[in-house]
Parts: structure tokens; sequence; C-alpha cells
């Protein structure tokens, strides 16, 4: 069974007397292990799927389906414990909290999902030496560098070891060779340990490691090519 299904999915938005079209009508299935990029051009409703995806917008018209769930019958608080328990995110901005050490971070989401303390401590210590930084648990985000903040990003993302990791533009703010790294970790995360990946990226660094590229224009999937 697929991870994802989205059937039908379009996304309206208002704009002061318009209506802008974000989705039209999407259908994409994403299987499990899956290492995927929604890709095309600024406004094209990548990000916007992926957010629908995520639970974090709802569509205008069609459904979203996440592991056989259908989020609209979900409350918001059913929505909640799924994206912490089930789904990971990988923003663009790392979204990391200044004042707690990396360890802190990503131990801060297994918290809120109520996972027991002693079980919590192996689990960060154990991802984050998965992506590279068993020497850096205590260290806050203004003490390591732009990659090292994503890769915690991606240590809190796998955490919980979700079902699906969404990922919108994660290496935009990152050196060419900087964002290298940070894609081959992923796919490496992809391979070795099944994580299943979904970007919204027009970075070929991404889509050059990508074994699924779904190309979306003007709100509509245009062309959905698997390698």
């Amino acid at each position: 069974m697929s991870i994802v299904q989205v059937r039908g999915a379009s996304r309206d938005y208002a704009q002061g007397e318009h209506t802008v079209h974000a989705l039209r009508g999407v259908d994409l299935d994403i299987e499990s292990g899956e290492f995927t990029v929604l890709m095309g051009p600024s406004g094209s409703g990548k990000t916007t799927l992926l957010n629908l995806i995520g639970g974090l917008d709802e569509p205008t018209a069609g459904s979203i389906e996440v592991e056989g769930r259908d989020l609209a019958t979900m409350s918001g608080g059913e929505r909640s414990k799924m994206r912490l328990s089930r789904l990971g995110f990988v923003f663009q901005a790392y979204n990391l909290i200044p004042v707690l050490s990396a360890a802190e971070n990503v131990e801060f989401v297994l918290e809120m999902a109520g996972m027991p303390a002693a079980e919590r401590r192996e689990r960060v210590m154990s991802t984050l030496a998965s992506v590279g930084l068993a020497g850096m648990a205590d260290r806050r985000p203004d003490q390591l560098s732009g990659g090292q903040q994503q890769r915690v990003a991606v240590a809190r993302a796998i955490a919980s070891k979700p079902a699906l990791v969404l990922a919108d533009e994660p290496t935009a703010n990152l050196d060419s060779k900087t964002g290298t790294e940070l894609v081959e970790l992923m796919r490496t995360l992809n391979e070795e340990q099944g994580v299943t990946f979904v970007f919204a990226t027009h970075d070929p660094k991404v889509m050059d490691r990508a074994r699924r590229i779904v190309r979306l224009v003007d709100g509509q999937i245009e062309k959905d090519e698997r390698r």
C-alpha cells in the first residue's frame, strides 16, 4: 500500500479580488522507500503539495491519505500526533531552537511524542551519530555551521523513525559542497535505513540523486519520471 495517496487535490487561495489556483486536480502515489523530488518553477505548486501531504494545509478539493488515513477525517489533534510520530520535516530555514543544544533539539520532538527519557537519550545519540554529529551533541545552533545545523534538522526529522520525511528546499541556504554532502547523507539514510524522502526543490544536486522526479507546472503534474 502507498504511504501517500493524493487524489484530485486542488488548492485555491484568495489574492485580493482574484483566486490563485496553486494546485489543480493532482493525483500522486508515494511508495515506501522512495527518494522523490517535486520540482518546477516558482509558483508551480510543489511546496503547496508538500504542505498538503504533511497536513500543514488542507486541499480545497480532493483527498490526501497518509498510511491509509484520510487527513480530512482527522481532528487537529490527530493530525498533530501523526506529524510527531509518522512524519518528519526538514525546512529551508533549519528551525532549530536557539537556546537548546543539538541533542536537546532532537530530543524535544521525541519528548512531545511521549517517548520515555532513557529511550529518548539513546535514540538521540544514535541518530546524531547517523548524521555525522556524534561529537557535537552539546553544541547550540550558534556553535554549528549551516550544514551542521541542517544535519541536526535531519536528525530531528528521522529520530522518531517516521514513515515519511518531507523536505522543502533543504539545501537552499547551503553552499554547493555542503549541499552535496547533505544530499548524500539523506540518500544514505534512504538506502541503509529505508527512510522515505519527498523533496520540494529546484536544486540540481537533489534532482541528480533522485530516483523519481515529479515535475509540476501551473499546479499540475506535467511529467512523472522514474529512474
